[in-house]
């Protein structure tokens, strides 16, 4: 049986994206979206647990004790860094880790369009990157860091949890504090910030009501906040937001969001039609004044109406991204439809290019 640093080794080799270790199971890459067995020996939980104390540093595993959870990360010379979660299934310590490339790719490279470098010019608001796990979110928010870090003189504040990819001053000073060893949560770290001269702050994760709180407060007054949120798309992304809170505090969440709002970039990872490596579809909303007082007044379910019109500020849906990719011969028919919102479009749609169609304007 592999130990965990070869196991590691060898995912990075198969160019799996992440490596699963689980009790009474074999160790499995998961490469491309699929399960792939690593080894064809299960491991019992007594190896599984070896394995993954063997590691943790002394402090993570007095904090894996405690609270029966352990976000980390580990760096592997040679080989690379990994993000990992340490956890408990039915009484057996089991563990995912997420390669994350050394090299931080660009915003083109990862397939976004204009509209996204267009964010990063912006001086202030609240932008969210959403998808669900493993859509490529953290690689969203680490390239528009970059992008922003090479032409803006100025300071930019990570809160993460843990610190995934490592970024290198270039214009800007980058400040990369993680939760747990830097600062004690997201939202003290965000109140902190404040206070830390930033021109730019990115959230790992807003997770809690104190965390959109704090979050909304920073876009609020000045400054750029990156941040991202688990939700399948855009509109949803700004439902969750105001739900997470009490319904005596949602006006004033929504009278904040209203005004904070610059966009949302809702993306997915589907596989390419050819076989080998994922294709980014994307939706993007940008808060103009239509989309702002459809905030207020909160009729969420006219956002996408707006997305669909807004192609003049930026907008388009993801059945818009879905009709480019397939037209473009990166993803076949069944996957563009298994994620489309309206199914009949997409299932008229030929090999045209997609302009041709009328998705593009």
């Amino acid at each position: 049986m592999p130990d965990l640093v070869e196991l590691l080794t060898n995912s990075v080799a198969a160019r799996a994206s992440d490596l699963h270790i689980t009790a009474a199971a074999p160790p499995m890459f998961r490469i491309d979206g699929t399960l792939v067995p690593a080894d064809p020996q299960p491991l019992d939980a007594g190896a599984s647990r070896d394995m993954i104390l063997g590691i943790l540093t002394q402090s993570q595993r007095a904090r894996l004790e405690e609270e029966w959870e352990l976000d980390f990360a580990v760096q592997i010379e040679t080989v690379g860094r990994f993000r990992g979660n340490a956890h408990y299934s039915r009484g057996a310590l089991e563990a995912a880790f997420r390669y994350i490339p050394e090299n931080i790719p660009d915003l083109a490279g990862l397939g976004h369009r204009p509209a996204v470098f267009d964010l990063c010019e912006r001086r202030r608001g609240l932008v969210l990157v959403t998808g669900i796990t493993g859509s490529g979110k953290s690689t969203t928010l680490a390239a528009m860091v970059q992008h922003i870090s090479q032409r803006l003189a100025g300071v930019i504040i990570t809160i993460e949890d843990p610190i995934e990819f490592l970024f290198q001053n270039a214009h800007s000073v980058i400040k990369q504090r993680e939760v747990g060893s830097d600062t004690h949560s997201f939202s003290e770290g965000l109140r902190r910030a404040m206070r830390q001269d930033p021109d730019v702050i990115l959230v790992g994760e807003m997770r809690d009501p104190a965390t959109i709180s704090a979050a909304v407060t920073a876009a609020e007054t000045g400054h750029l906040v990156l941040a991202t949120l688990h939700t399948i798309d855009a509109p949803k992304a700004i439902d969750r937001m105001v739900d997470a809170f009490p319904p005596d505090q949602q006006a004033q969440v929504i009278a904040q969001l209203s005004n904070a709002l610059e966009a949302v970039v809702s993306q997915r990872l589907l596989p390419r039609e050819s076989g080998g490596g994922r294709a980014l579809a994307t939706e993007i909303l940008t808060a103009n004044t239509a989309v702002r007082a459809t905030i207020r007044e909160r009729r969420w379910e006219q956002l996408v109406g707006l997305i669909e019109i807004g192609a003049k500020d930026g907008m388009h849906t993801i059945d818009d991204s879905l009709a480019e990719l397939y037209a473009a011969r990166q993803i076949g028919k069944e996957e563009a439809l298994s994620h489309a919102r309206d199914k009949a479009a997409i299932e008229g749609l030929t090999r045209e290019p997609a302009a041709k169609k009328g998705f593009f304007r």
